[in-house]
């Protein structure tokens, strides 16, 4: 009888180690098939150039860049343009990005342009009379890597420059949501 009753709970204790390894089992089964979350890295970006070109075609092209080939926490710039511009005048304007910490670079606009759902360009000029307008979009938002730039009276100031990561559908048209993949702010005058 005591062999029995022995029996009997060693049955019980194998029977509930066996249900609690099946149910171990079917938690790590469901991991595996839960997708998780992937979390796209903001761009390293060196290097931004604008070029803007006169819609009337009078005034010459103007290029202004900033070029930090070591990237964020080096050295610093080796390059940083001030914009000049030509007062009452409209230009087009082009942003064009680069990673330089690789060799070759590599055109990191190309990249920001894939994912354009994801990016946004926040202009900001201030003190100068500049008023700018974004003249690309994803098909829902804006981008900014394209933009009209109406210049008004002789003065100086800044232009804030920020490229947003806005990834996962948090882009909103404004430049709260995200990080920062760049940010520069150029000194600019307008002649």
């Amino acid at each position: 009888m005591m062999k029995m009753k022995t029996q009997v709970k060693i049955v019980a204790v194998l029977g509930l180690a066996l249900i609690a390894g099946l149910s171990s089992c079917k938690k790590d089964e469901d991991l595996v098939d839960t997708p998780q979350p992937t979390y796209n890295e903001p761009e390293v970006i060196t290097t931004m150039t604008l070029t803007f070109v006169d819609d009337a075609g009078v005034q010459p092209n103007v290029t202004a860049t900033f070029r930090d080939p070591d990237g964020d926490g080096g050295l610093g710039a080796d390059i940083f343009d001030t914009i000049r511009l030509q007062n009452n005048t409209v230009y087009s304007c082009t942003i064009t990005l680069l990673n330089e910490t690789v060799t070759p670079a590599e055109d990191m606009t190309t990249e920001v342009l894939a994912e354009a759902a994801e990016h946004l360009f926040c202009l900001s000029p201030a003190g100068a009379d500049i008023n700018i307008v974004r003249t690309d979009s994803d098909g829902t938002y804006e981008i900014g890597q394209t933009s009209q730039w109406t210049v008004g009276a002789v003065g100086n100031g800044t232009t804030l420059i920020t490229l947003k990561h806005q990834p996962g559908g948090i882009k909103d048209g404004t430049c709260a949501p995200g990080e920062t993949d760049i940010e520069v702010n150029f000194v600019t005058e307008v002649q």
